[in-house]
C-alpha cells in the first residue's frame, strides 16, 4: 500500500480512483473510462504543481524520508551490472548500514558505496535504519583503498540520518572512524562522484560523501543536524522542526547557492517515489556526465582538486559581508568587542566545514 505524506492527502483519493478505473477498464474497456483516467491524472499533476510551487523545507525533508523513495540498493539493482558485494571491516564486524562492492556502471568498472536504510520493518532493522557504526566506515575505507589500487572510480550514494550514536559505537571509535573515512576520501587518487539521494545527515554523510563532484536529488536534504535534533537543542521542543528546517538551509537549492554541491538532479513531479524508474535513470545520466568530465584527471590531480574544492568552500562559500542576527544580539547585550568581519551566513554548517576542512588542510599541507 502506498504511503501518503500529510500534504499529499488530496492525492490519495485520486490515486485510488485511478486504480479503480483502470481495473474497470480492464474488465469493461471504454473510451469514457480512459477519459476519466486521463482527467484524474491531470488533476493530480495540477495539485502537485500547486503544492510544489510553495513547498517548504520541512515538506522536502519529509519527501527525502519517504519510505517508498528509491534506496541505494534500488540504484545498484538498476544502474550497476555484475555487482559483487564485499563485507566486513577486517577488524570487528560487518555493518549492513553501508553497502559496498564492485560492479560495472554503463560498461565501466566502479566501486559503489552507499548508506542503505531498508524498505520494510525487517530490512530497516537489519540495516540499522541507514545509521553506520565505526565498522561500517572502516569497511568503506577498506573498499575505497581497493578501488584506488585497481584504478576504479568511486560512486557513493548518501542517505543517512547520521552516524549511529549508540554507546558501543562511541566505545569503538565512531568519531575516529568518521574522520579517517573523510581523510580517505580526500586522499584517494581516483574520481569520487557522490549523490545525495535522500537524507545527508552530519558527519555520517560527509564520511563517504566527500567527492570530486557532489550531486543532489531535488527533494533531498543535507545538513549538520536533523530538524528535530536542532529543534530539541534550540527550543527544547521537537515540534519546532518545521522552523528548524527553514533555518538550517538544508535543501538542494540552498546547497547549490553556497557551492556545497555541483548539480541538482530534478525529480518527477511529486518526488522520486512517484516515478522510481525515472529518477534512477536521470541519476545514472548525471553520474555518467560527471565521470566523463573527470576521465582526463589522474592521481594527484584528482586528489588536489578535491581538497581544493573543500578548502574553497571554507574560504568563500558560506561567508557574508553582513553580520548575523545572532552576532547583532550578542553585540547589543555584551557590547562590540571586535571590528566586524565576515561572518558565517549559515552557522549550522560550521560542523560540516570543520570536519572536512581539518582533514583537507592536513593533506594540503603534507602534499
Amino acid at each position: 500500500m502506498q504511503t501518503y505524506l500529510d500534504f499529499e492527502k488530496p492525492i490519495e483519493e485520486l490515486d485510488l480512483k485511478i486504480i479503480e478505473l483502470k481495473e474497470q477498464n480492464l474488465e469493461y474497456p471504454s473510451e469514457e473510462t480512459i477519459t476519466q483516467i486521463a482527467e484524474a491524472e491531470q488533476l493530480i499533476k495540477n495539485i502537485y504543481k500547486k503544492i510544489f510551487s510553495t513547498i517548504t523545507p520541512w515538506q522536502k525533508t519529509q519527501i527525502s524520508r519517504h519510505p517508498e523513495r528509491p534506496k541505494t540498493q534500488d540504484y545498484i539493482d538498476n544502474l550497476i551490472t555484475d555487482f559483487f558485494e564485499l563485507a566486513g571491516d577486517r577488524s570487528f564486524a560487518e555493518d549492513k548500514a553501508i553497502t559496498g562492492g564492485f560492479g560495472r556502471f554503463r560498461g565501466q568498472s566502479v566501486l559503489v558505496l552507499g548508506h542503505e536504510k531498508g524498505h520494510d520493518t525487517n530490512s530497516r532493522i537489519k540495516h540499522n535504519f541507514g545509521m553506520p557504526k565505526p565498522e561500517g566506515y572502516r569497511k568503506a575505507i577498506r573498499l575505497m583503498k581497493l578501488a584506488e589500487q585497481f584504478d576504479m572510480p568511486v560512486i557513493s550514494f548518501v542517505d543517512t540520518p547520521g552516524a549511529y550514536p549508540g554507546l558501543g559505537a562511541e566505545q569503538r571509535g565512531q568519531g575516529d572512524a568518521i574522520a579517517k573515512a573523510t581523510e580517505c576520501c580526500l586522499s584517494l587518487g581516483v574520481p569520487i562522484i557522490v549523490v545525495i539521494i535522500g537524507e545527508g545527515g552530519s558527519g555520517g554523510a560527509v564520511a563517504i560523501g566527500t567527492g570530486n563532484n557532489v550531486l543532489m536529488l531535488e527533494n533531498s536534504i543535507y545538513s549538520v543536524i536533523s530538524p528535530e535534533g536542532c529543534s530539541s537543542i534550540l527550543w527544547k521542543d521537537s515540534s519546532k522542526a518545521p522552523e528548524a528546517a527553514e533555518a538550517l538551509k538544508l535543501t538542494a537549492a540552498d546547497m547549490l547557492k553556497v557551492d556545497v554541491i555541483d548539480k541538482i538532479i530534478p525529480e518527477p513531479l511529486g518526488g522520486g517515489h512517484r516515478n522510481r524508474s525515472k529518477v534512477i535513470e536521470d541519476t545514472g545520466n548525471a553520474i555518467e556526465e560527471y565521470l566523463k568530465a573527470l576521465s582526463n584527471q589522474h592521481g594527484n590531480e584528482l586528489k588536489h582538486s578535491r581538497q581544493e574544492r573543500y578548502l574553497q568552500i571554507g574560504r568563500n562559500g558560506l561567508f557574508s559581508e553582513k553580520t548575523s542576527a545572532a552576532n547583532e544580539a550578542l553585540d547589543s547585550k555584551f557590547g562590540k568587542i571586535r571590528e566586524p568581519k565576515n561572518f558565517i551566513k549559515h552557522p549550522v554548517f560550521i560542523g560540516l566545514i570543520a570536519i572536512i576542512g581539518i582533514a583537507a588542510l592536513g593533506f594540503y599541507w603534507f602534499n
